[in-house]
């Protein structure tokens, strides 16, 4: 006969405190991602060539949550860092977790834009600016170390990567300065004229290209493992969509810089560089539909073959997909034409429907704790073959 002994109230409040320090344990920069989604499921609203009734205000709302997630996610990973500083660290040398440290920037750097979009009809145009200075150095500084930072470890102190290691999560830490371009094309206005307003274009623009080159690159990489050894595992399937990222980003960094030049070129050359980003943009736009029905066809395929788990890389649908949003509308802006109009609208109901269905399910995660315990649904879970110290790095118990 088993004795069951009644714990002490002390007790059990010591063993929920302990459990709670657990779940923090496994609080990565992953879980940025969730910032990035609901972000620009809000900024792709903004500016979309249909706005419904209540769609601005729904927005805003999305954007104050992704504000508030920011603030909840930043300090949840600074004690992490502080307490279980030896997950932070096996993140950091994990084959594929290591790529997410791209999210956080690119998190700071969405809910930034939103301030220039939002902000002024909650906190008034100044605050809203100041808010989106303030945000937007911290992006951008933080995006540039992760594009060089990671791409470095690669080279000096991960184990040699097997040629079908390739997947979209290579893309994460190099699209941060992309995103920081567009960000900051934004600001062009709010600056002073002369040196500062010229820096601050010369920066986007630099940014633009690093980011632009390192994911055309990358994105090779991609596409010939795809095309050696087939689609990824069930748990990879969702980062086939973060190619979207710098597809629809680089489109909506160069609409923004060239409607950012009537203030700093001339009228002729003003004009040059609004027709440059807007055959840019219609080339790269073209690519993007055609790795979306890609990545679509691969999805449907996992579907149906009951082979997708639930893991945070399913935010993998909602950031790009929005980047293609954002790129439709400014192409629409740019020409007039119908077709860019109806593309935003249909990929924004998409976006809409993706990040509902990934919400509702990182919130039952984390309310359940399957999120916030090891063992949880991870991508490296498919990825084992990435690298050799990836069997020793999950003994050692690390997770999302």
């Amino acid at each position: 006969m088993t004795i069951t002994v009644p714990r002490r109230p002390e007790v059990l409040a010591r063993n929920a405190g302990s459990a709670r320090t657990d779940a923090l344990a496994h609080v990565g920069l992953n879980w940025f991602a969730i910032v990035m989604g609901t972000g620009i499921t809000a900024n792709a609203a903004a500016q979309l060539p249909l706005q419904l009734p209540g769609l601005r205000a729904a927005a805003t709302g999305l954007w104050l949550l992704a504000a508030a997630l920011l603030a909840a996610l930043g300090a949840a990973w600074a004690m992490r860092a502080i307490r279980h500083s030896e997950h932070a660290r096996a993140d950091r040398d994990h084959p594929v977790l290591a790529h997410f440290a791209g999210a956080a920037p690119m998190a700071v750097l969405t809910v930034g834009t939103g301030a220039l979009l939002f902000g002024p009809d909650l906190i008034g145009a100044s605050a809203a600016v100041t808010l989106a200075w303030v945000l937007w150095p911290v992006g951008a500084v933080m995006g540039l170390a992760t594009a060089f930072a990671v791409p470095y470890r690669m080279i000096t102190r991960t184990p040699a990567q097997r040629p079908d290691a390739a997947f979209g999560g290579w893309l994460m830490p190099v699209v941060p300065p992309m995103v920081a371009a567009a960000t900051g094309a934004l600001l062009i206005p709010h600056t002073p004229p002369g040196q500062a307003r010229l820096t601050l274009v010369i920066c986007c623009g630099a940014m633009f290209g690093l980011s632009l080159f390192a994911a055309l690159i990358t994105t090779t990489m991609i596409w010939s493992r795809l095309m050696h050894f087939g689609a990824p595992g069930a748990g990879l399937v969702p980062t086939l969509w973060i190619v979207l990222g710098p597809l629809g980003q680089s489109v909506t960094a160069a609409s923004a810089m060239a409607d950012a030049t009537p203030g700093l070129l001339p009228a002729p050359q003003a004009e040059t560089a609004v027709a440059a980003a807007t055959i840019f943009g219609i080339a790269t736009w073209g690519f993007a539909m055609l790795w979306l029905a890609l990545a679509l066809a691969v999805t449907a395929r996992a579907i149906r073959a009951r082979a997708l788990p639930f893991s945070l890389t399913w935010w993998g649908f909602t950031f790009p997909l929005g980047t293609c949003v954002t790129a439709s509308t400014a192409l629409f802006q740019h020409t007039g034409a119908d077709l860019f109009a109806v593309a935003a609208v249909a990929l924004y109901a998409l976006l809409v429907g993706n990040w509902g269905t990934v919400a509702v399910r990182t919130a039952r995660g984390v309310r359940d704790g399957s999120l916030l315990r090891p063992g949880a649904p991870a991508p490296e879970q498919n990825a084992a073959a990435a690298a050799p110290r990836f069997a020793a790095w999950t003994r050692a118990g690390a997770s999302t």
